[in-house]
């Protein structure tokens, strides 16, 4: 009995304590537990394609997703097009390179979140099919200074004024300096030495040969020298200018000392000619030679800054594009040894014919002994034409012609040498070189502005100078068909070398 009550009382309390628990567990909140944490995956890409740089960094593309690849290429123009083989190890991916190198591939917002403090900020355009354009650039230098365009240009806009360590082939340099050297004399020594052994017949051809000079001075105004003082005064380590218009200012100052040269010369002959009535038809000649010198000299000043700059920078140029720089300086200094030989060539060839026909003697004393001796008779006019027939060419000696010309042939080469002196320490961006270069590009643009526009197109065609009479005012159809042809061909030709130098 005793035992049957114990037994009845344990298995009260037993379910007494199982009813509370449940009901405890009824009032507390259900806990569910906390997720297990997986590895992060990587994006699943098998191929990263449309490869291209934003500074010296690589990146490809995936879809519409950009990826940097976390290898540096050792040339700008030297780095695969696309990766493949793309894998994940943990939460990384890599891809295979052509070579069979491993590298690693981030996704563009991972890679801006693992920079941190780095500033990683470009802009790029995307057509409708989803290609990045910002592969597509075209890189050359401007004075030792790399200057892109394209879509990466606001990357590579940013401005970075310390001198660029490159390795320089110098004795690839040294050799071809020799090369220029005989190429600009081929070009200025050719129409000088044609000049005196084609026979009048081809004149035509020699005519055609100028204008196409014509329109390479032309074009090297503008296209290059205006250009490139334009990039040297907006150069951003250049800092605010406060007068946007530099360039073009010291343009003006360029054309109006060549205005100014030309202006003083031409009255110091017309003095010596009005004070002086007795001049024989030779002396006045060789005074219009005198004046039409200057002019040439004028020009070739404008030549010859223009020339040793040229050397400088092709010089300072990177391994990268120096070859090809060099080949467009090569046809550059042909082009435009020509356009300088042709007028060295013709200088003083027309004067006499001009002054024979009263063209320059026509005012003073002179004039009036002119008509006295014309209505005298038949027979001094006989005279007169004699005297006329009897003028010896007032033209420079053959030395001399080949002097200007050998100032030419040797200033590119003499550039070249200077630069090749301060290879390691030349820095296109320091602000003295940039104001330097600049002005001197500004300045000769001005110069070669005058002589082109005034001296030989307008001269040529329309209102003559110099003695000479505008051969190209009174032609016949096909000749000045053809002599405009020569022209715009010389402005098409240097226009387009302006795309790489």
């Amino acid at each position: 009995m005793i035992i049957s009550r114990k037994l009845s009382q344990s298995l009260f309390l037993w379910f007494g304590i199982a009813s509370a628990s449940t009901a405890a567990a009824d009032l507390l909140p259900r806990q569910t537990p906390a997720p297990t944490p997986t590895a992060g995956k990587a994006p699943a890409v098998t191929a990263v394609t449309g490869c291209h740089l934003h500074g010296s960094q690589l990146f490809c593309l995936a879809g519409a997703t950009e990826y940097l690849i976390e290898s540096t290429p050792t040339q700008t123009t030297n780095f695969p097009a696309q990766f493949t083989g793309c894998h994940n190890h943990g939460k990384t991916t890599y891809c295979i390179a052509p070579d069979g190198e491993e590298v690693k591939v981030t996704a563009e917002a991972d890679a801006g979140a693992d920079a941190g403090d780095k500033d990683h900020d470009h802009d790029h355009d995307h057509d409708a099919d989803g290609d990045a354009s910002a592969g597509h650039r075209h890189c050359h230098f401007h004075a030792g200074v790399e200057h892109c365009v394209g879509a990466d240009e606001h990357e590579s806009s940013q401005a970075q004024c310390q001198g660029a360590k490159r390795e320089y082939n110098v004795g690839l340099r040294v050799g071809l300096l020799f090369a220029i050297l005989a190429t600009s004399a081929l070009g200025v020594f050719g129409p000088i030495l044609l000049q005196s052994l084609l026979p009048r017949k081809l004149n035509l051809a020699f005519l055609i040969l100028k204008q196409f000079g014509t329109g390479i001075i032309i074009s090297t105004a503008f296209v290059h020298l205006y250009t490139h003082a334009s990039l040297m005064f907006g150069n951003k380590c250049l800092g605010d200018l406060g007068y946007e218009s530099t360039a073009s200012a010291i343009l003006m100052a360029g054309l109006f000392l060549s205005f100014l040269v030309e202006y003083i010369g031409q009255r110091v002959v017309q003095a010596k000619m009005r004070s002086a009535g007795d001049l024989t038809a030779e002396e006045r000649a060789n005074n219009l030679l005198s004046a039409e010198v200057v002019s040439i000299l004028v020009m070739e000043a404008g030549i010859l800054f223009h020339s040793l700059l040229i050397g400088l920078t092709l010089v300072v140029a990177g391994d990268t594009f120096f070859l090809t720089l060099f080949v467009v300086i090569l046809f550059h200094q042909v082009f435009e040894g020509l356009a300088l030989g042709t007028r060295i060539a013709t200088i003083g060839t027309d004067n006499v014919r001009h002054i024979s026909h009263g063209a320059v003697a026509t005012e003073g004393p002179t004039r009036d002994a002119d008509k006295s001796t014309s209505v005298a008779g038949a027979e001094p006019s006989s005279a007169s034409s004699a005297s006329s027939a009897q003028i010896p060419a007032a033209g420079l000696s053959m030395q001399k012609k080949l002097g200007l010309a050998a100032l030419f042939a040797f200033v590119t080469p003499i550039g070249m040498a200077i630069g090749i002196g301060v290879l390691q320490k030349f820095n296109g961006n320091d602000k003295s070189t940039l104001i330097a270069i600049g002005t001197l590009d500004a300045l000769s643009a001005g110069i070669l502005v005058w002589v082109g526009v005034v001296e030989m197109w307008a001269a040529d065609w329309m209102v003559g100078g110099h003695g000479h009479k505008a051969e190209l005012a009174d032609a016949n159809i096909p000749t000045v068909i053809l002599a405009g042809l020569g022209l715009v061909a010389g402005m098409a030709v240097m226009s387009l070398l302006g795309k790489w130098a």
